[in-house]
């Protein structure tokens, strides 16, 4: 179930809103931001024309739902379903949070169950699933408090500085997100 226009999606604290090619400059900017680069193991280095080119790709793709994530409306990260399979009824879920300052705050929850959210109620989806350095123990707990499960370890799946770092993949699945709602608990 494919969706032409990409809607706003609104939280407590948090906007969501499709990424355009406006926000080329805010995404080049965030690749030099280390912890960001790290958390989300993103070896290469991107010229503004590459990140300008991606943006106007994301902006008319219906296979994707990119979206920047807004506190206050100053632009603070992003958080995307991709690598989207109809017929699988499954993508993928990748966030960074690039505002140091915004880190830990809570926003990146908030933005991750809205998406979960649009995923499972709009787009039909049965599957969402995520990799997770190990290097990165608190944002495996927030996913596990969203809803997802362990399924594996890729392991030394990337070489950060030298250091052979394992990646760990989770998943939530359809019915498991309604029943967390049946039972009262509705990630937001």
């Amino acid at each position: 179930m494919q969706q032409a226009r990409k809607p706003v999606l609104q939280g407590n604290r948090v906007r969501l809103r499709p990424l355009t090619a406006n926000d080329a400059q805010a995404m080049f900017e965030s690749l030099s931001e280390p912890i960001s680069m790290r958390l989300t193991g993103t070896h290469g280095t991107f010229t503004f024309e590459d990140v300008l080119t991606h943006c106007r790709l994301i902006e008319k793709s219906e296979d994707r739902w990119d979206y920047g994530i807004e506190v206050d409306g100053d632009l603070v990260g992003e958080i995307v379903l991709n690598g989207v399979s109809w017929p699988d009824q499954s993508a993928s879920l990748r966030i960074a949070v690039w505002t140091p300052g915004c880190r830990n705050k809570g926003y990146g929850s908030e933005a991750a169950a809205l998406l979960i959210r649009h995923g499972f109620e709009m787009l039909a989806l049965n599957r969402i699933e995520l990799e997770v350095f190990s290097f990165n123990p608190h944002a495996q707990h927030v996913y596990e408090k969203l809803g997802f499960r362990h399924e594996g370890v890729r392991r030394e799946a990337l070489i950060w500085d030298g250091e052979k770092v394992d990646a760990h993949v989770m998943s939530l699945l359809r019915r498991e997100y309604l029943a967390d709602a049946r039972d009262g608990f509705v990630p937001r």
